[in-house]
């Protein structure tokens, strides 16, 4: 098994039904209001792009989105807590803006937290822009309700062309 310090090939493989309790334990360590496991479950059933980011035998991360008809919808993606803030979370966004160019897709969308700065940056760096909200979108403490930040990436944009000489 490897750990955190030794150097390890970092790559991506298809999350299984097999991976779903490390994932699952993963995203609740991550997240005050995490998925359970059948989440992740309906997701697989669903064939929803489901990848880990592995390093070695560790799990670094994880994304699950959902491909629609010209966008895809990125529903989850979690970076370890040991590997946060080392670009992990970029590193995924990368790969999903790849494979979803590759499945014909326009569009990329997303939710935040609107108290989930941190994310919001990362995604604003990334190229996603604030398109609207969604009001009391999220659980949040003591039955209160939390809004969404709705943030969109266009793919594929093709630069104007400069006319032939």
């Amino acid at each position: 098994m490897s750990t955190p310090g030794q150097a390890a090939q970092v790559r991506f493989e298809v999350m299984t039904e097999s991976h779903l309790d490390a994932v699952t334990a993963l995203e609740q360590q991550a997240h005050p209001h995490p998925w359970q496991k059948r989440h992740f479950a309906d997701c697989l059933t669903s064939a929803y792009e489901a990848q880990l980011l592995m390093a070695g035998d560790s799990l670094l991360g994880y994304f699950v989105a959902m491909k629609g008809v010209d966008e895809v919808h990125l529903l989850n993606i979690t970076v370890a807590p040991p590997y946060q803030r080392q670009g992990w979370a970029r590193v995924m966004l990368d790969a999903l803006a790849l494979w979803s160019s590759g499945q014909g897709a326009q569009w990329l969308w997303l939710e935040a937290r609107h108290s989930n700065s941190r994310a919001i940056h990362i995604y604003q760096a990334h190229g996603f822009r604030h398109v609207g909200m969604r009001r009391q979108y999220y659980p949040a403490t003591s039955g209160q309700r939390e809004d969404a930040v709705v943030m969109s990436l266009q793919l594929n944009a093709t630069p104007s062309q400069e006319p032939a000489p």
